[in-house]
């Protein structure tokens, strides 16, 4: 069974004197020998090296205290999340499916080995509790792919311990640096290992191309949506706090963007990659859907004073929403290892590497860009005036709700459209931000009163009293309503808003 924890380090090209005394930086008052680790790393990637270039790490480590496989992905400057599995012959489970968004069919093979005799340190506050391990590791890596290569160094590195103080790093690197150790040029041992295996070869990201035509700056946003859903990928199966909810705006972000500008990527090849990425947010949202439901019942029930709660309402809203939650959960990670979502995936990529230009593609980005996202408002403002002719009830509940959707997609071809048209764009998408918060309240609340109606039936069933499920349905009733009131004033401080898009 894999666990994780999060890793905060920073690692130091090794100077010739060794350590400096680490017992003058302010709050460290003890500096324990705990002697050194002989330590024996074999690192996995597929052949093209898609972790490496991603900045993920894979390994199996035998020796010192944390023997097992290593998963480690990148969270931020100096901090990496690390999932430890036991030691094992072949890569667990688990962890497999954790890289399979980068992986998908490629086989995983040994590419570097690293042999290191690690020389640790502990520093300890007053009380005695570990603040920080600091090591000096002598490093042997020897590539096991192509013509293989060996490389040695030595660093430092400074790894803080659970709990302690960010801020210490800081302290420790000040005392570091006065004693002539620098910051590595490397991010990992590994990102080291590949640059230095190779003889009269160091590896080299080449410069990203500033965006100049409008398909450069559509296909930017899209590349950007598509690795966050395989960055995302991981954190779902998880079950990362918002991972699902983040995942699942990635791919509708996506399939907006191409319906959005099939002026300029051609639609009979991006819809139904559309049709597919629909699929992939119908999967993810079951279990969101199911935890706002929940979290605004909940709520509510919170607010109803409690002589009027007749019978096991706040029992049976949890019982039904954790039963839900079962369902879609091991639904979801289905999903995700299907064919269908892999396959996905791959076309994603054949689409970003060979994207189906049409004729506006080649043009200077103002003009055709500001053109889609008037064109997705115009669609957003025709919406939004037949909801307001129409009668309340179920037809203005279904306009509203389309409304709602193409508002998001105004809202996304305007985030598109930003490095183009600026402070412009800014003004739209945060004017679509608000409308669609204000619609998706009413849809909302129709959902709410959809599964009250249900619950209530069930809870009659049983014997129980359907009063409380009444009483909500009725205030959710009266949240669309004001919500309603509200739009045409709203609306029209928006248009006032657009007109110089």
């Amino acid at each position: 069974m894999a666990d994780s924890k999060r890793e905060i380090e920073r690692k130091y090209e090794s100077a010739d004197s060794g350590l400096p005394d680490l017992t003058g930086v302010a709050g460290v008052a003890a500096v324990v020998d705990k002697g050194v680790a002989h330590l024996d790393a074999t690192y996995y990637d597929t052949g093209d090296e898609r972790l490496a270039a991603s900045s993920v790490t894979l390994r199996r480590r035998t020796g010192g205290s944390d023997a097992g496989w290593h998963l480690k992905f990148p969270i931020a400057p100096d901090v990496r999340d690390e999932i430890h599995a036991p030691l094992s012959d072949t890569l667990p489970d688990d962890l497999a499916a954790l890289v399979r968004s980068r992986v998908r069919d490629s086989e995983l093979l040994p590419l570097v080995r690293l042999r290191s005799d690690r020389d640790v340190r502990h520093l300890l506050d007053a009380d005695g509790r570990l603040l920080a391990e600091v090591s000096v590791d002598t490093v042997h890596a020897e590539r096991l792919t192509g013509r293989g290569g060996e490389a040695q160094w030595s660093e430092v590195e400074v790894e803080l311990a659970d709990g302690a103080d960010p801020a210490l790093l800081d302290k420790v690197e000040k005392r570091l640096r006065k004693a002539g150790v620098r910051p590595s040029a490397s991010s990992s041992k590994l990102a080291r290992a590949l640059a230095d295996t190779v003889p009269g070869k160091r590896r080299k990201t080449a410069p990203a191309r500033e965006p100049v035509t409008a398909a450069d700056h559509v296909l930017a946003y899209v590349r950007t949506q598509r690795d966050a859903i395989v960055e995302l990928d991981p954190a779902v199966r998880r079950d990362a706090e918002d991972s699902v909810h983040s995942m699942r705006v990635a791919t509708r972000r996506l399939r907006s963007t191409f319906k959005s500008f099939g002026k300029i990527l051609d639609r009979t090849v991006t819809d139904p990659v559309g049709d597919e990425l629909k699929w992939l947010a119908g999967e993810l949202g079951l279990d969101r859907d199911r935890e706002v439901l929940t979290d605004r019942l909940i709520s509510a029930l919170d607010e109803v004073p409690e002589d009027l709660i007749r019978g096991p309402v706040t029992q049976r809203l949890h019982s039904w929403s954790s039963a839900e939650h079962r369902g879609a959960r091991g639904r979801l990670l289905g999903v995700l290892d299907s064919r269908r979502y892999l396959t996905l995936l791959d076309t994603l990529d054949a689409l970003i590497a060979d994207p189906p230009l049409l004729k506006a593609a080649g043009k200077a980005p103002r003009e055709p860009i500001a053109k889609a996202v008037r064109k997705d408002f115009r669609k957003v403002s025709g919406l939004i005036q037949r909801a307001a002719e129409l009668e309340p009830g179920t037809d203005r509940d279904v306009a509203l709700h389309e409304a709602r959707k193409k508002t998001k997609r105004t809202r996304y071809a305007a985030e598109a459209a930003g490095p183009v048209l600026g402070k412009r764009a800014k003004t739209m998408v945060k004017s679509m931000k608000s409308l669609q918060n204000l619609l998706g309240e009413h849809q909302d609340s129709v959902m709410a009163r959809q599964s009250l109606r249900e619950l209530s039936a069930v809870a009659h069933a049983a014997g129980e009293s359907a009063f409380t499920y009444g009483l909500l349905h009725e205030r959710e009733e009266q949240r669309a309503v004001r919500v309603e009131a509200e739009l045409p004033g709203f609306w029209d401080g928006i248009k006032d808003g657009a007109t110089d898009l």
